[in-house]
């Protein structure tokens, strides 16, 4: 299917569930609600037609609400949603979701590991067998993890060889400290998994969020591009958490240009067509 997608943003409301991660007082901008009717203006100015409504609470009622937003909203492609992969019964889980309103529209489950106190979250037993679950109800797994928990993301991808994973934020690099190891020595590891695939996303709010410039993110682009190539790397915005940094149009500006080695076909690929395929997107 024709069309760009931008395969990670977010929607949320303050007012009616709590949001832990946003306590901070530099969140404060962005604790507010953001919808559908927010985003599909900003989609459309920037030339998206479909994207991949993305968990921000371990709740299955906000799962349930994207759901129902998916099948409310033609430009919803798919949700990664969430269910406690810890649980005695993680398929039933999914599959009591699949048969909710907009059911059909869950293409993923995530779950905030880097927000765990135990950095090996990721490699234990229950959750890797979770995860496994995850990926035996043919759904993708979305990894939020920063260098502290790529080791464990490492380990959990080796005892999941048949699960498809998506790593998000390219694990958070610190750009606004130009720091680039550990991040690209594991960075390194987890790509050589072929069965892991990338999202250039999350990158403005890891730099400097007054003064970044798309050169500060160039070079953690540019080792993405050499590790996943055109065949494993997905656009995704990240709003709206990137208003912190960036506004919608900006974003996907310097995605353009920081990913315009690529080509051509490398472009239809990460802003379209590996994520289509990772997420097994139909609409």
């Amino acid at each position: 299917m024709s069309g760009r997608i931008d395969a990670h943003h977010h929607f949320w409301n303050p007012q009616e569930a709590d949001y832990p991660w946003m306590a901070p007082d530099a969140l404060a901008p962005i604790r507010r609600p953001f919808g559908p009717q927010d985003m599909a203006p900003l989609i459309a100015a920037a030339g998206i037609t479909r994207t991949v409504l993305v968990q921000t609470r371990a709740d299955i009622a906000e799962t349930l609400r994207f759901l129902a937003q998916a099948q409310d909203n033609a430009f919803i492609a798919g949700v990664v949603g969430w269910v406690d992969l810890t649980g005695p019964d993680v398929a039933g889980a999914i599959r009591q979701l699949r048969q909710a309103p907009g059911g059909a529209f869950l293409k993923g489950i995530r779950h905030q590991a880097h927000d765990e106190d135990d950095a090996d979250w990721l490699a234990r037993p229950d959750v890797i067998a979770g995860i496994a679950a995850v990926g035996h109800e043919g759904l993708a797994y979305d990894l939020l993890v920063r260098e502290r928990e790529l080791p464990a993301a490492i380990r959990c991808v080796d005892a999941n060889p048949d699960v498809r994973f998506v790593l998000d934020h390219m694990a958070k690099p610190r750009i606004a400290e130009g720091a680039m190891e550990p991040w690209s020595a594991l960075m390194t590891e987890l790509a050589a998994r072929p069965n892991v695939w990338c999202k250039v996303s999350g990158l403005v709010t890891e730099a400097d969020w007054d003064g970044w410039t798309p050169q500060d993110l160039a070079p953690y682009v540019a080792r993405a591009i050499a590790l996943f190539g055109s065949e494993r790397l997905i656009f995704g915005s990240d709003w709206p958490v990137c208003l912190l940094a960036a506004d919608y149009a900006r974003v996907v500006l310097t995605a353009e240009e920081l990913l315009a080695p690529l080509g051509e076909y490398g472009h239809t690929r990460v802003f379209g067509g590996n994520a289509a395929q990772v997420y097994q997107l139909a609409r």
